[in-house]
Order: C-alpha cells, then structure tokens, then sequence
C-alpha cells in the first residue's frame, strides 16, 4: 500500500472471510519472531469404550506450563470419574515432560468447580459476559 494510498476498512459479520488467514499468518510470524513458539507441544488424551471416543483432554505445553484447552467427557458417561482420569492422565504426562504448571479457561455454567476440586484455584475472573455468566482462569502448580 502506498502511503498515499487512501485506506479502507471493511466489516464482516458472521463467518470469518479469508482475509482472516492473512490476520493469523501475519500474527503468527510476528510472534515466532519475537518468542520461542516452536517449542509450544500438543498433548492430549482421549477415553474410550470399545471403538468410540467418549471423552478427551486437548491442550499444549510450552517449558513448564501446560494448557488444558478442552475436555469433554460424553453425556451418557459423565458421573463416572472419566473427567478425572483424564485431567490426571494429562497432568502426568505434562509432568513427566517438565511442567509444573497448569492453566485453563472455563465458563460458569462449564466446571469450575469441577476444576476446584482437582486442586485448581481461580486465578481470575472476567464477568462482563451477557446471561451473568463469568469466565474463569484457573490455575494449579506442583509441588
């Protein structure tokens, strides 16, 4: 663009158009420029009963801290402690390769005291979402 050149700003409602593409690519080189993000490592676990997926821990370490992005534990087997399993199993592994710290996101109306009771304390607390459901930065570290 020339500097001459009279910008515009376009709005888009909806589904992302592909300019968002160019948004995370350049985001993305800006950032591996400026930190170590190759570093950054997937983890995850996964439950199942036979052949189907009925539960699953997503998430990413990075030295030593871990971020849990998701668990899901299907509805016909909640209540029976696979949520559990599946945060320590993470845990563990995460452990194993270093991390000492862990950190996730969670809704209200999500688990947050789900979390608590897994040794994760509220870190922080964002309520400015609509229906008063607050969102919540957990965080547990080892010994």
């Amino acid at each position: 663009m020339a500097d001459d050149e009279p910008l515009r700003i376009a709005i888009h409602d909806g589904d992302l158009p592909p300019e968002a593409a160019t948004v995370d690519a350049g985001l993305g080189a800006f950032n591996d420029a400026a930190a170590p993000l190759h570093e950054v490592q997937r983890l995850s676990c996964f439950a199942r009963a036979g052949d189907e997926v009925v539960g699953g821990a997503v998430g990413r370490r990075w030295g030593r801290c871990a971020e849990i992005q998701q668990l899901w534990v299907a509805e016909s087997q909640r209540g029976r402690g696979i949520g559990s399993r599946l945060m320590r199993t993470f845990e563990r592994r995460a452990a194993e390769l270093g991390v000492r710290h862990f950190y996730l996101e969670t809704l209200s109306f999500q688990a947050p005291g789900f979390y608590e009771t897994l040794g994760y304390r509220r870190a922080y607390a964002l309520d400015v979402y609509p229906h008063g459901y607050v969102k919540y930065l957990m965080r547990r570290d080892l010994d």
